[in-house]
């Protein structure tokens, strides 16, 4: 039978065996054509920025007049200053340097290029002026001689604002930065607003910054542990959900033991001895302790209430999570998947970012209204930035989709040969094969529908910022249930894809066929996605909460025990939030190879059921769990058919198959 045919014509060649993984040919090909096309505009608008003198205006800056630092420049018409001889002068040196336009996101301040950054803090004119005459950097302005600074009275306009705070050189970009947190905590009240008390956020700052090793170190532990559950998940993938299960439940109650037990005794503990200017931190730790141990003691009740519901579908979970243990043993290389997809999308970033930066400074000179320059596209081409956009998404979703490509191809090439000692040497280096063979327009078309829903979302989202505090309440509402449902609709069509991109694993089928075979699959077993696939991934999700309950708990300890009074609010919400990330990057795969292996076994029992000519492709486990499905779906039919219902998901399909 054709691996293109659809499922009514299986049916009706079902006589013959079904093969899976025979024909292979090229998919959507007109996608990939329209995808290469569209990078290539991509490196059109890198092409233009660079050839248009922005690469050296960004990397060497330039002054407010249109001088690039480094170099001799030619004359702008009508601009003073401009056409300078500025060799000697490498480095770009603002006046204000805190003084931030964030609406136009840029500092308002005047630019200048000058020999050397100030190293030390100038608190008077004279310590400008002796800067100048030792290291022959002028930090005025052009039209005012450094023996000038103290006696003009123009030196309060023209000079740097005082004290002028100690700067270094921004490595490869030649600008003065300040190395003072302060300037940079000034910044963030710019972007967070508090309830009018700007003093909480210094507090959160010096925090972080008091907090740094003990953020680091804990960072680290969340890799380790993250690493730790994938080598347990891999050799004892049996008693995985069982571990997960106790561990939670014991790690639930005991963190929220701890945290009540540290609220109580803070709440015990004297406060004369504490000076009034730490009296303020202790409060704060204090009532933080009473939320996070409040906001444990719910989550530990409603984890209960789940697991306990959830507690007759566990066995379901156990079979397939076996299977996919023999997976990650057979494919070592699945592990290390999410480095490269996250080195890829890294590089990409970066060349995203750096292009975006050289649109910036791309353009012809244009005198604002201060008389100083600016670099401003104009016609149809200071609209690039909107393609650009465009490809930061759909080439993120692209990355991102070759890798469900290559997890999905490599566990249907393994679930699909009954031999495994007849298995490819490097699975994963095969499906990669495959995919860049065959499967990169079927890919490119899938992460396309996905970037027509992310845009849409993503603009409602940044006319609802704009827009807040403005807007009635009839319109905040249609806006929020808007990105709402575009949000729904897009994790929907997220797993779509996935299952569409493994039935294009093994049929070698377009993405429209794949999904409409995808989701007739998943519509036939949907009995089956809630009892496997779902019991499964919640068992995923606790051995994320594991983690980033076992990393949280470790930085109560270690900060409840730091000498230093600082607040632990963020230092402990950016640490379990890296915690949660690198425990999500991990059990994704994991997530992901359980899915492939559903949908695998889904149409095993489909077009397959044991009979001679029609075996199951399918492992042991499961062959015994179908078979310990049937029996007990007729011993639960003679006592109850709250237990059949229970039951008939796994056994119909290898029944009616």
């Amino acid at each position: 039978m054709g691996c293109c045919s659809s499922a009514s014509s299986a049916a009706q060649s079902s006589k013959r065996e079904w093969k899976p993984l025979e024909d292979r040919s090229c998919t959507d090909i007109p996608w990939l054509l329209l995808f290469i096309l569209f990078c290539i505009g991509m490196g059109f608008i890198c092409g233009f920025s660079i050839a248009t003198g922005a690469a050296a205006r960004l990397v060497s800056g330039y002054d407010s007049y249109g001088n690039i630092c480094g170099q001799k420049n030619a004359k702008l018409e009508g601009i003073p200053n401009s056409g300078m001889d500025h060799t000697h002068r490498k480095y770009v040196f603002f006046l204000d340097p805190c003084n931030l336009d964030l609406i136009n996101r840029k500092i308002k301040s005047v630019a200048l290029c000058v020999a050397a950054c100030p190293r030390q803090e100038l608190k008077t004119l004279s310590d400008v002026q002796k800067f100048a005459e030792i290291n022959g950097s002028a930090l005025c302005s052009y039209n005012l001689k450094p023996s000038e600074y103290t006696t003009s009275s123009k030196s309060s306009v023209l000079c740097p604002k005082l004290p002028v705070p100690a700067s270094a050189p921004i490595p490869f970009f030649h600008r003065c930065a300040p190395v003072n947190i302060s300037c940079y905590a000034k910044f963030a009240e710019a972007l967070i607003t508090f309830v009018s008390d700007n003093s909480v956020l210094h507090r959160l700052i010096s925090g972080v910054m008091t907090s740094k090793e003990i953020i680091l170190g804990l960072c680290l532990l969340s890799l380790v542990l993250s690493m730790i559950l994938m080598v347990i998940i891999r050799y004892i993938s049996r008693v995985l959900v069982w571990i997960l299960t106790i561990l939670v439940i014991l790690g639930s109650l005991g963190g929220t033991g701890v945290l009540w037990w540290l609220y109580a005794k803070q709440r015990r503990s004297p406060k004369e001895t504490v000076i009034p200017e730490q009296l303020q931190i202790a409060e704060d730790n204090l009532r933080a302790l009473l939320i996070y141990a409040i906001s444990a003691t719910v989550f530990t009740v409603i984890l209960f209430l789940i697991m306990l519901v959830m507690r007759k579908r566990v066995a379901l979970t156990i079979a397939l999570f076996h299977v996919a243990g023999k997976v990650f043993i057979h494919l070592p290389l699945l592990v290390f998947q999410p480095f490269w997809t996250f080195f890829a999308l890294v590089l990409f970033w970066v060349y995203w970012i750096m292009t975006l930066l050289f649109l910036g400074t791309t353009g012809s000179a244009v005198q604002n209204d201060q008389g100083f320059v600016e670099f401003r596209i104009s016609g149809p081409l200071q609209y690039m930035w909107w393609y650009h956009v465009v490809g930061l998404i759909w080439i993120s979703e692209f990355i991102l989709a070759c890798q469900q490509m290559t997890v999905a191809g490599a566990v249907v090439t393994y679930y699909f040969t009954r031999d495994k000692r007849n298995l490819p040497f490097t699975p994963i280096l095969a499906s990669v094969n495959r995919l860049i063979r065959y499967h990169l327009g079927t890919v490119a078309k899938g992460s396309f529908i996905i970037t027509l829903v992310k845009i849409p979302r993503m603009i409602l989202m940044y006319i609802h910022s704009q827009l807040k505090g403005k807007e009635n309440a009839c319109a905040r509402c249609v806006l929020k249930s808007c990105i709402c449902c575009l949000w729904c609709l897009e994790k929907c069509l997220n797993y779509l894809n996935q299952n569409a991109y493994t039935a294009t694993a093994i049929n070698s089928t377009n993405f429209c066929t794949s999904a409409k075979d995808a989701f007739v699959i998943l519509v036939e077993n949907a009995l089956r996605v809630a009892a496997i696939n779902t019991v499964g991934d919640f068992m995923l999700f606790l051995g994320k909460v594991l983690i980033v309950c076992s990393t949280g708990l470790a930085g109560i300890m270690l900060l409840n025990y730091q000498q230093d009074y600082t607040v632990w609010v963020l230092p402990l919400i950016i640490v379990c939030l890296f915690a949660f990330l690198v425990a999500h990057c991990f059990l994704s795969i994991y997530e992901m190879v359980v899915d492939v292996l559903f949908l695998c076994f889904a149409i095993d029992t489909k077009y397959n059921d044991g009979s001679p000519g029609r075996e199951f492709y399918m492992d042991k486990v499961l062959m015994e769990f179908v078979e310990n499905s049937r029996k007990a779906m007729k011993e639960a039919g003679k006592g109850g058919a709250a237990d059949a219902r229970e039951l008939k998901p796994m056994a119909s399909g290898a029944s009616s198959a």
